[in-house]
C-alpha cells in the first residue's frame, strides 16, 4: 500500500525543488511524513468550530481536489475514507488551504445531511473538554472529561448498523 501512496504522491502533486517554490509560488506540492500522510484539520465553514482532525495521503488529498468532497486516510482502518459514503454525511469543501510549508492541511466545510461530522453522532469529533483543574498540582490522570455536546445529532446504531466502529484500543 505505501508503494502505491508514493507513486500517487509522486504523480499527482509538483516536485518540491526549493523553500521559494514550496513558501511562495503557487505550485502545490505538499509534503508527506515518513508514513506518506498530512494532517487535516476540518473546520465548519459556517461558523468556524473544528469538527475533526485527520489525515489524507496524496490519494486523498488528490480526490478531494477533483470532486469537492472530503477524503482522508483513515488510520485505523487503513484504507481511503470518503467522508460519509456510509452515512450520508458528505463533507463538501468550501475552501481547501495549505500551510506555509504545505505539510498540513485545513478544510472549510459544510457537511450533509443532519450536519454531523462524528462517527459517534455528535456534531462535532470535539464533543468534550478536558476540564481543568484548578489546583496545579493535580496529575493529568485525575482530569475528568465534561461534554460541550449534550445531544447527538444522530444515532449512530441506525445510522452504521452492524459496521465496525473505526475507534481503537
Amino acid at each position: 500500500m505505501m508503494s502505491t501512496m508514493l507513486a500517487r504522491e509522486s504523480s499527482a502533486f509538483r516536485p518540491r525543488f526549493s523553500v521559494v517554490q514550496v513558501e511562495e509560488s503557487t505550485d502545490l506540492a505538499p509534503r508527506f511524513d515518513a508514513e506518506g500522510l498530512l494532517t487535516v484539520v476540518t473546520t465548519n465553514a459556517e461558523n468556524g468550530d473544528v469538527v475533526m482532525v485527520g489525515a489524507m495521503n496524496a490519494e486523498a488529498l488528490a480526490r478531494t481536489i477533483e470532486t469537492g468532497e472530503a477524503h482522508y486516510w483513515s488510520r485505523s482502518r487503513q484504507c481511503l475514507w470518503h467522508k460519509g459514503a456510509t452515512s450520508g454525511l458528505i463533507q463538501h469543501v468550501v475552501e481547501l488551504r495549505i500551510d506555509d510549508d504545505q505539510d498540513a492541511v485545513w478544510l472549510r466545510v459544510t457537511t450533509a445531511g443532519v450536519g454531523a461530522n462524528c462517527h459517534v453522532g455528535y456534531r462535532s469529533c470535539f464533543y468534550r473538554r478536558v476540564d481543568l483543574p484548578v489546583d496545579k498540582d493535580i496529575s493529568a490522570t485525575a482530569a475528568r472529561l465534561v461534554f460541550c455536546e449534550t445531544e447527538k445529532t444522530f444515532d449512530p446504531i441506525v445510522v452504521y448498523g452492524d459496521a465496525p466502529n473505526p475507534t481503537q484500543l
